[in-house]
This record gives C-alpha cells, sequence and structure tokens, in this order.
C-alpha cells in the first residue's frame, strides 16, 4: 500500500471546488484511495460527501492512501492538488 503524509496547503483546504477535483481525480483511479485527518479514521476519496465532511483546512495534516498499480503516480496527482504544486 502506498501512502503520503502530506500538510494541506492550499487556501480553502478541500472545501467546495477543491474538494470536488480531488474526488475527481480519485474516481479516476481503478483502486481503492482513502484519505484521512491525522488521528481521524480514513473515507473514500471518490465519496465528495466523505471529503468533504473530514473539513479539512489550511495547515491540517492529511494520510491519502492508494493500493494497486499505478498508486504512486496517483497520490503524486493528489498531493500536488492539496500542496498547490500542480492541478
Amino acid at each position: 500500500m502506498a501512502e503520503r503524509r502530506v500538510k494541506v496547503e492550499t487556501e480553502v483546504g478541500l472545501h467546495a471546488r477543491p474538494a470536488a477535483l480531488f474526488v475527481q481525480a480519485a474516481t479516476k483511479a481503478p483502486m481503492e484511495v482513502t484519505v484521512a485527518k491525522s488521528g481521524d479514521d480514513p473515507v473514500d476519496a471518490k465519496s465528495i460527501l466523505s471529503v468533504i465532511g473530514l473539513d479539512v483546512r489550511q495547515g491540517d495534516e492529511i494520510l491519502i492512501t492508494a493500493e494497486g498499480d499505478g498508486a504512486d503516480t496517483v497520490l503524486d496527482e493528489l498531493v500536488a492538488m492539496v500542496t498547490g504544486s500542480g492541478a
């Protein structure tokens, strides 16, 4: 299982449009992808309600995991979205 622990640097965290873009990217992956706020249980990164329900804000640390072929590529894309370094 591949995972990335990352500090969210985008101004609005994972709310509204950024959350929708994050979920769209996760949904393209042919494997299970989860995201968890530090100290919380992981949720399905392909569910907009679950991702918004995490209430991830700028400065929060999250753990994104994926398992399967291409997991590292998917995680790299998702990390870029929440750090503001891409997407």
